[in-house]
């Protein structure tokens, strides 16, 4: 059984990730800063996961105290350039506040599936590309989920796409997975062992965006009082996966198309170029095609990026698949919430049956999860999962001042709260006296993304002066 340290000052999300890691089989250890993990014998842990702002010590130390182990990094986007910089440092991967449970646990997965593929080449760090791409699961089912026929080409594609250098440009509408199908390509390839680098070009200020991407010298602009390593540098000998390609401004474009026509980056403030060797991923929701006639994208940047495209179906297309992926859904939230016997009852399998998911697979998710929490009996029925609702209903075991009623419910303490849960207790329980850039602030995420969370969960934001 793999060994895991979580290093992490804040409780309730340490307990969250361990909860989560322990259901999934693993054997989990936590600290509270780098000096408590010290007190663990390091080397005897397969992987590390620590956040990056630590007291004491930040969490890129855990990388020199402990050499022969990989170490995940937890950031914020706001924290996005020191994730490049633990990249640099020897980090093996870096993960984006606030993630995903099925995120956290495939990038696990992977980082100890090439940890042991490094163990099997007689301890040897110099693991051939073949040798990689072999041992990385050669069906990329492992990463994402389908069984219907539109899933299924959706594979063979990857499968024949992947161990190649080609360009791809992902597209499917928002919730339908297209970052999975990105870690697919990247972990069936040749450059597996590489560092993925994700980016949502939606989540940072177009002031910053050219600086993210290309990195920037010292004095290239207010502010700039160290030089810095671009994402795109960061991602060399690896991936760059761009999502939503398509909110990238004008002169980032530009400077993009460079990078895939020449093979180089030129930082801001810069004159000399430095060539890199990226294999570039790409998503969006919208037109590409369209944006090119409107004036929006460049053209010659679009056919640049559409050499070989993934599209992802909606899940209104694939009907196989939905009510597979609601009972798995469902038999996980009820096992983190300590209701395993959950079933749907015969409406509310007609109900999922027949709803549009214009949310997708997030929406889908989100609503059972919503239905495991608010059910007091083993029947999911159709008034739980809500999905005609306007999404502003707030159970009343979640409003904030009501623990015993959440007691009662079995969400038990917060120590026992999933990383969902956490979000949408502190939220409900701090919007009254805090705004939103200080809910954001304190959860160590953006504006956006609090906002995004909010739409996703169907939290509503009170109108308060200080927002």
């Amino acid at each position: 059984m793999p060994r895991i340290l979580i290093v992490e000052d804040e409780h309730i999300i340490r307990s969250a990730v361990r909860k989560m890691l322990t259901h999934a089989g693993y054997d989990v250890s936590d600290a509270g800063s780098v000096e408590e993990a010290e007190e663990h014998d390091l080397s005897s842990f397969d992987l590390i996961i620590s956040d990056l702002r630590l007291p004491g010590a930040p969490g890129t130390e855990m990388i020199r105290r402990a050499p022969t182990t990989p170490v995940l990094i937890m950031t914020s986007y706001a924290s996005l350039r020191s994730a490049v910089d633990s990249m640099k440092l020897g980090a093996v991967e870096y993960i984006a506040k606030p993630f995903d449970h099925n995120e956290m646990l495939a990038l696990v997965a992977a980082i100890l599936e090439r940890k042991s593929t490094i163990a099997a080449a007689d301890g040897s760090s110099a693991v051939t590309a073949k040798t990689a791409h072999q041992t990385a699961d050669s069906d990329p089912a492992s990463i994402m989920f389908g069984q219907c026929e539109p899933m299924q080409r959706v594979f063979t594609l990857i499968r024949k796409v992947a161990p190649t250098g080609t360009t791809v440009l992902i597209q499917g509408e928002s919730g339908t997975g297209k970052e999975l199908a990105a870690r697919a390509l990247h972990l069936l390839s040749p450059r597996a062992t590489a560092p993925l680098i994700s980016v949502n070009c939606a989540a940072i200020p177009e002031s910053l965006i050219e600086s993210e991407l290309f990195g920037h010298e010292k004095g290239a602009f207010t502010g700039a009082v160290n030089a810095r390593t671009g994402l795109i540098e960061a991602a060399n000998g690896g991936s760059l996966f761009l999502d939503e390609i398509g909110e990238l401004p004008a002169e980032a474009q530009s400077r993009l198309l460079r990078v895939l026509q020449e093979g180089e980056i030129r930082k801001v403030g810069s004159t000399q170029s430095i060539k890199v060797n990226v294999r570039m991923l790409a998503a969006t929701h919208r037109n590409l095609k369209a944006m090119t006639r409107s004036g929006e994208f460049r053209e010659d940047l679009f056919y640049r990026l559409n050499v070989m495209q993934v599209r992802i179906p909606p899940l209104r297309d694939r009907q196989g698949d939905i009510l597979i992926l609601a009972r798995r859904f469902l038999k996980r939230q009820g096992a983190k919430m300590g209701k395993p016997d959950l079933q749907f009852s015969a409406d509310a399998v007609r109900t999922i049956e027949r709803h549009r998911w214009p949310g997708n697979v997030r929406e889908l998710e989100n609503a059972i999860e919503r239905a495991t929490i608010l059910c007091d009996s083993e029947l999911i029925t159709p008034a739980l999962l809500d999905l005609n609702g306007d999404g502003e209903y707030i159970p009343e075991t979640l409003v904030a001042g009501n623990n015993e009623q959440a007691d009662a419910q079995g969400l038990g303490s917060q120590g026992d709260l999933s990383l969902e849960d956490y979000f949408q207790h502190f939220v409900l329980e701090n919007q009254d006296r805090m705004s939103e850039t200080e809910l954001a602030q304190k959860l160590g995420i953006s504006r956006k993304s609090l906002w995004e969370r909010r739409q996703r969960l169907g939290i509503p934001r009170k109108k308060t002066s200080g927002s």
